[in-house]
C-alpha cells in the first residue's frame, strides 16, 4: 500500500451514528472469507474467491493493512473500506501526477440497503479530509453496478470519466472535501 500521508495506523476507531470504524481483528476473519467467497459481494470486482482457497490461505489473525477499516455494527463485522493511492497503471486520474486517494468498500449482503455504506464512506471521507487536508479522493465503479453508482453520488463524488477496463464500462469520480472546494 503507497502511503497516504504521515497518518499513524491504526487510526483511532471512527464511530458514526451506527457504525464503528476500526482496524482489523482476529475475530474478523469468518467475516472477512464471506465477503471475499460471496458471489453477490465480487459482483463487480471480478468474481468469488473459492471459500476453502480462503480458509487455506487466510491468516488466523488477520494483519492489520494501514488504509483498510472493519465497517462494524454491534462490533460484528459488516463490510471495509479501503482508502489508498490509486495504481497509476490503471486508467482514469484527475491530476497530471496520479496517484490520487481512492475510496473502495464492500458490505455483506445482509447489510445492503441500510445506508451503511453512505454512513461509514462518509465517515471515512471526512478523515481523509482530517488527516490529508486538501486532497481530492477518487472512487471507480462499474456502470453496471447502480447501488454503487447511487452510493456515489449520495456522497457528493462527480463524474470524470468513463473507461473500458476489467471487460466493463467504468464511472471514475471525484470528491474534494467542503474545505478543498470553497
Amino acid at each position: 500500500m503507497a502511503e497516504i500521508g504521515h497518518i499513524a495506523w491504526p487510526p483511532a476507531p471512527i464511530i458514526t451514528k451506527r457504525l464503528v470504524l476500526r482496524a482489523s481483528e482476529a475475530r474478523d476473519r469468518t467475516a472477512f472469507i464471506e465477503l471475499f467467497a460471496s458471489s453477490e459481494v465480487r459482483a463487480y470486482l471480478g468474481g468469488p474467491r473459492p471459500r476453502d482457497e480462503l480458509e487455506h490461505a487466510m491468516p488466523e489473525v488477520t494483519r492489520r493493512h494501514p488504509g483498510v477499516f472493519v465497517i462494524a455494527l454491534d462490533g460484528a463485522m459488516i463490510g471495509t473500506i479501503t482508502v489508498d493511492r490509486r495504481d497509476t497503471e490503471r486508467p482514469g486520474d484527475i491530476r497530471s501526477d496520479a496517484g490520487e486517494i481512492e475510496l473502495s468498500y464492500m458490505l455483506l449482503p445482509r447489510a445492503w440497503g441500510r445506508g451503511y455504506a453512505v454512513e461509514a464512506c462518509a465517515a471515512a471521507l471526512d478523515w481523509v479530509a482530517d488527516e490529508v487536508p486538501g486532497e481530492p479522493v477518487v472512487l471507480c465503479t462499474q456502470t453496471a453496478n447502480g447501488s454503487s453508482m447511487r452510493v456515489a453520488a449520495k456522497l457528493g463524488f462527480t463524474e470524470v470519466a468513463r473507461f473500458e477496463e476489467f471487460g466493463a464500462e467504468q464511472w471514475f469520480g471525484v470528491w474534494f472535501s467542503a474545505a478543498a472546494s470553497g
